[in-house]
């Protein structure tokens, strides 16, 4: 029997890179809970919130390396339903700083935003070729894409804080995280429902066709 010494080693190298990115996004998600909640950010907030999601994602899918196509595409649907339940935590959070007010700290957001802006490039720059992979990759791709967004819009929202004298750019930057995490899971789900109605196809043709033959 030949071994599939390639498939083994993309599964060795998509598990390692995929422990990087979990690792990477579990540490600045409490870096950034930690000085969101300091600085009063509902930007950094989702921010973070957006980083622990990917974070589990990341974890799914490294349960998911080297098994069966069925397990890989329900683990993207996972995801996906993961992140839609993550955005509408954050928008009920958004409407509550809205009704409750908040102070937010301009200078924080726009320093922790930076360095989790180069974080989330590092880790976009290191899952890049497998943007067009198999369906639980393909998820990483866009989660961490993104990531670069809502960190370059926390930046820029922390700069409009600090220029206006106004929370108001913090909450729309929440509002803009939240419905970035929405497009990605609908995008995701619908990717991962494809791939399993092509699966299903695929294993009902091959069925058929075995029956004909017998």
């Amino acid at each position: 029997m030949a071994c599939d010494c390639s498939a083994e080693i993309t599964d060795v190298s998509q598990k390692k890179l995929l422990q990087t990115l979990l690792a990477i996004n579990g540490l600045f998600f409490v870096l950034e809970l930690m000085v969101g909640w300091y600085a009063e950010s509902i930007g950094l907030i989702a921010d973070s919130l957006d980083m622990l999601a990917d974070a589990i994602v990341y974890g799914i899918a490294i349960y998911a390396v080297s098994r069966a196509n069925s397990i890989k595409n329900n683990a993207a649907l996972l995801s996906g339903y993961f992140q839609l339940m993550l955005a509408t935590l954050i928008g009920l959070e958004v409407i509550r700083r809205f009704l409750d007010g908040s102070e937010p700290i301009s200078e924080l957001m726009m320093i922790m935003g930076f360095f989790s802006l180069l974080a989330n490039a590092y880790c976009l720059k290191l899952i890049f070729k497998h943007r067009n992979g198999e369906v639980h990759m393909r998820a990483s791709w866009i989660f961490s894409a993104n990531d670069v967004l809502a960190n370059l819009g926390v930046i820029i929202g922390g700069a409009l804080v600090f220029w206006l004298n106004s929370r108001l750019p913090d909450l729309i930057i929440g509002s803009v995280i939240t419905l970035l995490i929405l497009w990605g899971a609908f995008h995701i789900i619908r990717d991962a429902k494809s791939e399993i109605k092509a699966l299903n196809i695929n294993s009902e043709t091959c069925c058929s066709s075995n029956s004909n033959d017998h």
